[in-house]
């Protein structure tokens, strides 16, 4: 379904806060028109940034990933879950201590926090490329010792091309299990990330957009954080009809960020 009136039933937007998976990109390639519309917010001026939930990588290479397949994206628009858990750590409890389980995007962010193995403030938890039981335990041990803990993101599962995989979330419910102890989730749908995106690019709610594939996470996020909502049906949610189970809607559901295009040059 192709955005019926979008110029005039949808306000001018100034800021965009974008969904990566399923929006510009799905299974290794960019999506049609996510180049277009990429193009036309760097063209116009317009401030925005790519928001994902995968902590694996950190800017730089999430960038370069994008760039691979035709999508210029700097990898300071980029804002990742370890990023803005970084920043709620860095926040809440400055020149703290953590016990890390994550990769290389989680540790760059948390590059300004001390790493304590023994008697750490914090567990955090992010996104595992390779699972490790000592590791698993380590953390359990800790929790259950009164370290806080915290996790990047509550997706249990990502997509792969040989098919889903654990991710985030279902290692926290194994923690939660063993310990009892629930994690906070910085990442999506927490607003917290997208309203730190958006003092990084000075945008106001009501003149900013997120745009998502999903209604559990990018949209309802959105809403709770006050911006205006774009649902595309070119990832999880493929059709309309499927936004009618939910409380909350998106104030526009197009069929991709191609229809987006015109917002843009507005």
């Amino acid at each position: 379904m192709a955005p019926i009136n979008v110029g005039e039933t949808f306000p001018i937007v100034e800021h965009w806060l974008v969904d990566m998976d399923g929006v510009l990109v799905r299974g290794g390639e960019a999506i049609p028109g996510a180049e277009d519309f990429i193009g036309a917010l760097t063209t116009r001026g317009v401030p925005f940034l790519a928001l994902t939930n995968n902590s694996l990588y950190p800017p730089d290479q999430v960038s370069a990933k994008l760039a691979a397949v035709g999508l210029k994206v700097p990898e300071t628009a980029i804002w990742t879950c370890a990023q803005a858990t970084a920043r709620f750590l860095a926040t809440h409890h400055p020149g703290g201590s953590a016990y890390l389980l994550g990769e290389a995007g989680l540790a760059e962010a948390m590059a300004g926090y001390d790493l304590d193995d023994v008697d750490p403030d914090y567990v955090v938890l992010g996104e595992l490329a390779s699972y490790s039981s000592e590791a698993v335990a380590r953390a359990c041990e800790l929790v259950a010792a009164g370290a806080r803990f915290i996790a990047t993101n509550p997706d249990r599962s990502v997509p792969t091309r040989a098919g889903s995989r654990p991710a985030c979330g279902a290692v926290a419910a194994m923690i939660t299990a063993a310990t009892g102890v629930t994690p906070y989730f910085v990442g999506k749908p927490n607003p917290t990330m997208m309203r730190t995106g958006l003092g990084i690019i000075g945008g106001e709610p009501l003149t900013t957009a997120m745009v998502g594939d999903r209604m559990d996470t990018d949209i309802v996020g959105g809403v709770e954080a006050g911006l205006r909502t774009v649902l595309v049906l070119s990832g999880c949610t493929r059709r309309a009809d499927e936004v009618r189970q939910f409380p909350y809607q998106p104030d526009l559901i197009v069929d991709s960020v191609a229809d987006l295009v015109e917002l843009v040059w507005r």
